[in-house]
């Protein structure tokens, strides 16, 4: 039992769960840009993906596009993508989510769609989104996506925290979304960042804490009076 106050405790049934850039390129061991610990923690990203699905919550794949001239590339990266680093690469094996978060075998991205800012459906209650830079909030529709499902809460999991998982939590709670962020199942994090994420009110839960949570066996306690 985790204790939160009534304003910043989440709600099971208007939640969604965001995957963040958990792409062949970036995900499989060996890739072009392997990210590391990444691979290992997909395994706990589709028991996430798996139990939403199960109760028909909301699923968005979050993924980068990075365009060959590098228009739509972060500055840090521009110069290599212009220089020929293939990766990413729109409509590529690469870019592709790994096949252990795919609702079937026979999902693909469709580039044209996400690059025009449209979320792609890919199942019941599943959709992929392209973001430009590090927020899945910066520049795309994700806000009104939410708001207009009733979503007030986002389960936040992925590839490599220090990037675009923490970009996201803080744009999400500057939009007073309820967050909670799930560690065991995003690359890249460390102790004193979970204590800052604790410190800005989101939920710092374990895959299996999250899971019981969406199936109604744990509990998110007020730690103040309603």
């Amino acid at each position: 039992m985790i204790d939160m106050d009534s304003y910043v405790r989440p709600h099971a049934n208007r939640t969604a769960l965001l995957t963040i850039d958990v792409q062949n390129d970036v995900s499989l061991p060996g890739a072009p840009w392997e990210i590391e610990g990444t691979a290992a923690v997909v395994p706990r990203i589709r028991e996430l993906v798996a139990t939403f699905r199960d109760q028909n919550a909301p699923v968005v794949h979050v993924v980068r596009l990075y365009q060959d001239d590098g228009s739509n590339v972060d500055p840090c990266r521009r110069a290599a993508i212009e220089d020929g680093t293939g990766v990413l690469r729109p409509d590529t094996d690469g870019s592709q989510l790994v096949d252990a978060l795919k609702p079937s075998p026979a999902v693909s991205l469709d580039a044209d769609t996400l690059l025009a800012g449209a979320f792609q459906p890919l199942g019941p209650n599943e959709w992929a989104m392209y973001k430009p830079r590090w927020s899945a909030f910066h520049r795309t529709d994700l806000e009104a996506f939410a708001h207009t499902r009733s979503i007030d809460t986002l389960v936040i999991c992925g590839c490599n925290f220090p990037n675009c998982p923490r970009t996201t939590i803080y744009d999400a709670s500057q939009r007073d979304f309820r967050i909670v962020f799930v560690p065991d199942a995003t690359s890249g994090t460390y102790p004193r960042a979970l204590a800052e994420i604790d410190g800005i009110g989101a939920a710092v839960l374990s895959t299996q804490e999250t899971i019981e949570w969406m199936n109604g066996g744990a509990t998110l306690q007020d730690s103040a009076k309603e």
